[in-house]
């Protein structure tokens, strides 16, 4: 009690009021929220949809192969919709020189596209992996189709649905006989024990060695568009 009487004593002396400092935080001093993280660069492995239009006039299959040599990427045909005129097919071969040797014929006249579908991609690429199948509707309602082999001229405007990609890895199957054991004494070692980090950083020494797969990649990621 003296102690408060002093205090009192000197606070009337002085004239000045003491005021006590509140507890805690102060008001708005809490942690603030941290902005979102924002990815700005596509994974090589993304598949990105594309509606494509192709004017009237325009060759549909080195319109595709402009697209994906200029953005070096893959290019999947998934379907498309409109008209196309003079169209060049390859008929199947009944020979033994295998596919792509068949007779070309050449459909004169409009027809529409019932279906699209094959994969256009930019150099280096494997033979026989890029190409185009097609089925059209004829104007009294026959049904033909096979692998384009020329030009593919739009008569009207053409869309297109299709996904790019910017690697892909070739596999060649069936899988031999030797690297079919290999792969199978490599899952038996790993799903018979507990999996350390060194198993999947640092391959045993007495795994087989299997060879890599051949990988064919066009470009780097780059940034997303702002459309």
């Amino acid at each position: 009690m003296a102690g408060s009487g002093d205090l009192s004593a000197i606070t009337s002396k002085t004239g000045e009021n003491v005021v006590r400092k509140p507890r805690g935080r102060p008001a708005g001093s809490k942690n603030k929220p941290k902005p979102p993280i924002i990815i700005t660069r596509d994974s090589p492995n993304t598949l990105r949809a594309h509606a494509m239009e192709v004017s009237p006039g325009c060759d549909i299959g080195e319109s595709l192969a402009t697209f994906a040599r200029r953005k070096q990427q893959g290019v999947w045909v998934l379907s498309a919709t409109g008209f196309v005129s003079n169209v060049m097919l390859r008929q199947p071969s009944m020979s033994s020189a295998g596919p792509g040797s068949g007779p070309v014929v050449t459909l004169h006249g409009r027809f529409e596209i019932l279906s699209l579908v094959g994969s256009v991609l930019p150099p280096p690429a494997p033979l026989g992996v890029t190409g185009l199948a097609i089925y059209l509707v004829g104007p009294q309602g026959q049904v033909v189709g096979g692998a384009i082999a020329g030009p593919l001229m739009a008569s009207g405007p053409v869309v297109i649905m299709a996904a790019t990609f910017m690697n892909a890895t070739f596999d060649r199957l069936p899988i031999d006989k030797d690297e079919a054991i290999a792969t199978a004494a490599t899952h038996d070692q790993l799903h018979g024990r507990a999996i350390g980090v060194s198993d999947i950083y640092a391959p045993s020494q007495n795994m087989t060695t299997l060879p890599p797969p051949e990988i064919y990649t066009w470009s780097m990621a780059r940034p997303l568009s702002k459309a």
